[in-house]
């Protein structure tokens, strides 16, 4: 780009001192300042356009790599589930019924949280659940109530 050190702007500020005059040359400066505001900001949005498009493209080419690998992952598991149904179909064709049921009975048992879900996951299923009889027998607030309707509910007649 374009350097200008402190001497070459004065000497373009005399040249324009004298070519166009000291009376209009505040005018002309703030007129050539607010151009070239536009001119940068017009830069800089051209720029974040072009950072954009280059971030989408990226995106883009990761997505379809993710998207390959998957569709390769697939596969190979799928390849391997047939190699596993026909092996199994195999043993069960030569009559070694007994070798595939200790293949099952040697797989480890898994643990409680390897499972799934923690035991307090679906409380408000199992609360639902409950009877209503024993709710109302347990007195198990069924709705929100405020402090004055519980007060007027539980009043000695």
């Amino acid at each position: 780009m374009i350097d200008f050190g402190i001497d070459k702007l004065a000497l373009i500020g005399a040249v324009a001192l004298i070519v166009i005059g000291p009376e209009r040359l505040p005018r002309v400066a703030k007129t050539v300042g607010v151009l070239l505001g536009k001119a940068q900001r017009y830069v800089s949005q051209v720029q974040s356009e072009v950072n954009r498009s280059i971030e989408l493209e990226e995106l883009q080419k990761v997505k379809q790599g993710l998207e390959t690998a998957a569709h390769d992952l697939g596969h190979s598991v799928q390849a391997g589930l047939h190699d596993a149904q026909s092996a199994l179909d195999g043993t069960a064709a030569n009559g070694e019924a007994g070798s595939s049921t200790s293949f099952y009975n040697d797989l480890p048992t898994p643990s409680y949280h390897a499972i799934g879900t923690p035991l307090r996951k679906n409380w408000r299923l199992k609360r639902s659940a409950t009877p209503l009889w024993y709710k109302q027998r347990q007195g198990v607030r069924r709705h929100v109530q405020s402090g004055a309707a519980r007060v007027a509910r539980f009043r000695p007649r």
